[in-house]
């Protein structure tokens, strides 16, 4: 069985706006294996994007531990940090998060203009990484001429470029139709048995669900289920009682996100 490749332990995390206080995670602990596709479920503000944001270091955690391959990223500096992510981390989001102003091809290769690749390398690997995913012929096109369902998988060519070790996606599917959500679901399966990457997806989606090794459901900034069949997990300093899908008193609080 394959080692953790992302552990979690007792994270704490307190957003504060003037004196109001909301406790988005409280005491998580979890561990994902190397390969894994995972998907973590909940209502809305139950934590779920605050999780992944803390775990992959663009945000940092008020207490506990977040181990990404042994390494601690929240102890890391700013610069180390953002290093780190663009060589062993991979971002797909809801709004893409393309620059506009340049082409399909050019988006795609700033992960690895950023981490020190040569100009020369990132372009070649960059047309690799979209024709991978089918977009060989949009490679020039800018982002506005190109279709929801291509714009996303320009987002998971840059996200896979740098072969990184952990891709996470925060709600992939959410600004596509049915069935460009089904084509694009089935790619990030494909890349995910073939290439062996560790997919941490956040979702409403129940079909991401289905596709996924396991399924973590989240409730009030906790840990409900690791899908391990430990329901009623206690993950922090409370017992979960009510099931996942009980709607949450906690406003939706996340942080922004910025590819690195």
């Amino acid at each position: 069985m394959a080692e953790p490749i992302i552990v979690a332990k007792r994270i704490h995390k307190t957003y504060r706006t003037g004196e109001v206080e909301v406790h988005a995670l409280r005491g998580v602990d979890l561990e994902i294996r190397a390969g894994e596709m995972v998907a973590i479920m909940g209502p809305s503000g139950c934590g779920k994007t605050t999780l992944i944001n803390c775990l992959s270091g663009l945000d940092q955690i008020d207490s506990g531990e977040a181990l990404i391959e042994g390494t601690a990223l929240h102890k890391m500096k700013d610069k180390v940090r953002t290093t780190y992510r663009a060589q062993r981390m991979g971002f797909v989001f809801q709004t893409y998060n393309l620059l506009p102003v340049i082409s399909a091809v050019e988006n795609v290769e700033m992960p690895m203009l950023v981490s020190g690749v040569r100009p020369k390398d990132a372009r070649r690997r960059a047309l690799d990484a979209l024709g991978q995913v089918g977009l060989a012929d949009r490679a020039h096109h800018r982002p506005a001429e190109l279709s929801g369902g291509q714009r996303q998988r320009v987002t998971i060519a840059r996200a896979l470029v740098n072969n990184p070790a952990i891709v996470w996606a925060d709600e992939p599917t959410g600004n596509l139709d049915s069935q460009t959500a089904d084509d694009v679901l089935a790619l990030m399966q494909r890349l995910n048995r073939e290439q062996g990457q560790t997919f941490v997806i956040v979702t409403h989606d129940a079909k991401i669900g289905e596709l996924c090794d396991r399924v973590v459901r989240m409730r009030d900034g906790e840990i409900v289920d690791s899908g391990n069949g430990d329901w009623g997990l206690v993950t922090g300093d409370r017992e979960a009682e009510a099931p996942p899908d009980a709607e949450s008193p906690i406003p939706n609080h996340q942080s922004p996100v910025t590819i690195p």
